[in-house]
């Protein structure tokens, strides 16, 4: 039995989803947790033993959560933050959102309502809907020469900013690449001097994940704060081949460079790797596929479900 001890927001839906799939479980609504309910973080028990997987973004471990818990799961452990060095910090796989409604309901039912206010429900279920169903996706080698990459516009990352620019462009001027997508218009008219780089459409999360089934590669490259893309395992998921600059986090196990990803050192190397993805689909589809196997083997709800049980475990023989 799993016990949640409180309500997250949609970010830890792929968590949420791995449990109820794999466990029974059932809501437990303990008043020192209810600060927590709305949160990035899923808070649960397993046979006594108190976890933590905190899906924010990457600044630091929230310090009362870290006391409390006998492990801290982090999506986003920075290499070079300490307040992620410590010894109950454990590194997890890359995830993404996914639509996982039916479990919201069938695990914290009214209780959703009574201990989240209205309008920050309907916004969950609203984001929610938004997203995709979790699906395992079979590998089917892409062809032709449609490349699809979207991405916001970031306030405060002019690093990410720039290296999605460049890759951009480097696709748009490739004469043999059919490219869609660019920067996706910001709410406030600011463009950072990338007029070139907007596309004129929004991509929501279900059209994204459409079109980039349909992509022969893409780009990943940390996002906010450093951490680690939620494209990155969608793109593993769907079999494509990952052009990514190297990690700021922690992964427990590394894609391998040229086996389950080709990892980018300098953004003027993209002209190239572009044009060998396109003439060599032999080595784009073997790269492809093993990403897609990295994907089967650690990241899909179930592997990751149990990398956190066999954790928490290993926790409990020890201690």
């Amino acid at each position: 039995m799993i016990e949640i001890l409180n309500i997250p927001n949609y970010y830890s839906s792929y968590y949420l989803y791995g449990f109820f799939k794999n466990f029974r479980v059932r809501f437990i609504n303990e008043k020192e947790f209810q600060k927590f309910h709305n949160k990035p973080v899923l808070i649960f028990r397993w046979n006594t033993k108190m976890g933590v997987i905190d899906n924010d973004d990457p600044q630091q471990v929230n310090e009362e959560l870290y006391k409390l818990a006998d492990i801290y799961f982090a999506t986003n452990k920075l290499l070079e933050n300490d307040s992620y060095q410590r010894h109950k910090v454990v590194a997890l796989y890359p995830h993404y959102p996914i639509n996982c409604l039916s479990a919201y309901l069938q695990i914290f039912k009214l209780n959703w309502f009574k201990y989240v206010n209205l309008k920050a429900v309907l916004q969950q279920i609203n984001t929610l809907r938004q997203r995709p169903l979790y699906r395992n996706f079979n590998f089917r080698e892409n062809h032709g020469n449609f490349v699809f990459f979207a991405s916001r516009l970031w306030k405060k990352e002019s690093e990410t900013n720039l290296i999605r620019a460049k890759f951009i462009r480097a696709c748009k001027e490739n004469e043999k690449i059919d490219f869609e997508g660019g920067f996706m218009a910001r709410s406030d008219g600011e463009t950072y001097d990338y007029e070139g780089e907007l596309s004129s459409k929004y991509y929501g999360p279900k059209k994204f994940s459409k079109l980039s089934a349909m992509s022969l590669f893409s780009l990943n490259n940390p996002a906010v704060c450093g951490a680690v893309s939620w494209r990155l395992a969608e793109y593993f998921n769907k079999g494509i081949l990952v052009l990514a600059y190297p990690f700021k986090i922690e992964l427990p196990t590394i894609p391998e460079h040229e086996k389950e990803i080709y990892y980018v050192s300098d953004t003027k190397d993209f002209p190239a790797l572009i044009d060998k993805a396109l003439k060599d689909p032999a080595w784009r589809n073997l790269l492809a596929k093993q990403g897609k196997t990295y994907f089967d083997k650690y990241c899909t709800p179930s592997a990751q479900i149990n990398y956190i049980l066999q954790n928490m475990n290993n926790l409990q023989q020890n201690s």
